[in-house]
């Protein structure tokens, strides 16, 4: 483990107790230089599994959220004491889709019923999130999870959030078709039947 991880810090050299006002800022910053269209709409999701081959959906981008130190690297975050949560930060044109639609896929891909953990991969990084950046947006999403809350014998445990800092991961972007972590491509084309193994 990294020494300053050891004693609760995090690459911004901020401790535990100490959060980051930047860290703690609304998420601000430019898209990903490879984004041509204009930004109609933003979300951001944890465990936003499968959501790039959605339509309507121009870019997905992996990163880490809702932490209290700035500029984590992915050792900090994987010392679970950032706090930060591991999302997929999604741009949509709402003429392609809605902020509905990808809620449904969002839930549909993902277990929202459980604690800081998905499959075998555990901790508070893992957790199930919405982060808004609208008013409107936090109304649809805290629909959507009672509307899904119905369906469900356990109880969501996903928060909803306002959106804050994003870090862009810039080591796990299209992080399936590079191979995932045991080196196997993964297509997010449509028609690909794999189970997916990570999100991204």
């Amino acid at each position: 483990m990294n020494i300053l991880n050891r004693f609760g810090l995090g690459s911004g050299g901020q401790t535990s107790t100490d959060p980051s006002p930047i860290a703690q800022g609304s998420d601000d910053d430019s898209p990903a230089p490879e984004i041509t269209l204009p930004i109609r709409r933003r979300m951001l999701l944890g465990r936003g599994a499968g959501v790039s081959e959605a339509p309507g959906v121009t870019q997905t981008e992996v990163g880490y959220t809702q932490g209290i130190t700035h500029n984590p690297s992915y050792e900090d975050v994987c010392s679970e004491t950032t706090r930060h949560a591991e999302v997929v930060r999604v741009q949509y044109d709402p003429k392609g889709c809605t902020f509905e639609s990808l809620l449904d896929l969002f839930w549909s891909r993902h277990d929202p019923t459980t604690l800081n953990r998905q499959g075998n991969d555990v901790g508070t990084r893992y957790r199930s999130g919405i982060y808004f950046y609208t008013p409107e947006q936090e109304k649809l999403a805290r629909e959507s999870l009672e509307r899904h809350q119905q369906r469900m014998e356990r109880k969501i445990m996903t928060e909803i959030l306002p959106a804050k800092k994003f870090y862009r991961a810039e080591q796990q972007q299209q992080y399936l078709s590079k191979g995932g972590r045991y080196g196997m491509g993964q297509s997010c084309a449509k028609g690909c039947t794999d189970p997916i193994r990570c999100y991204g």
